[in-house]
Formats: C-alpha cells, sequence, structure tokens
C-alpha cells in the first residue's frame, strides 16, 4: 500500500473517532441541561399548583368573614 494511501486512511480514522466523540459529548451536556430544566419546570409548577389552592382557600375565608360581618 501507498504510504500516502495509509496517511489517508489514518486521517479518515482520526477524523471519524473525534467527530464522534464531539457528537456524543454534546448530546450527553444537552441531555443534561434538559434534566435540569425539567427539574425546574416541575418545582415551577407545585409553586403553581400551591398558589392555585391558596387562592382557593383565601376565596373561602373571604366569604365566611362577609357571612360573620352580615350575622352581626
Amino acid at each position: 500500500m501507498d504510504s500516502t494511501v495509509l496517511v489517508g486512511l489514518l486521517s479518515l480514522a482520526g477524523t471519524l473517532i473525534g467527530t464522534l466523540g464531539g457528537i456524543l459529548a454534546s448530546n450527553k451536556l444537552t441531555t443534561y441541561r434538559i434534566e435540569r430544566l425539567e427539574e425546574k419546570v416541575n418545582k415551577h409548577n407545585q409553586v403553581i399548583e400551591r398558589t392555585y389552592r391558596l387562592e382557593g382557600q383565601m376565596t373561602e375565608v373571604q366569604h365566611d368573614i362577609r357571612d360573620l360581618k352580615a350575622q352581626k
């Protein structure tokens, strides 16, 4: 085999290995960041749910206060 062909094949192999490694590393980072974002979204949604529940309770309390004032 000619040395230039061998050098070309080795260069191709190195390029392929480097490219695949870069793709895998990028995919790992993207997956990590998506997981962190999902955690933040879940925390946010829990706060929204609790706030909604509290608003409902406050409405009931306000009605009770009105009823108590009306009884006086």
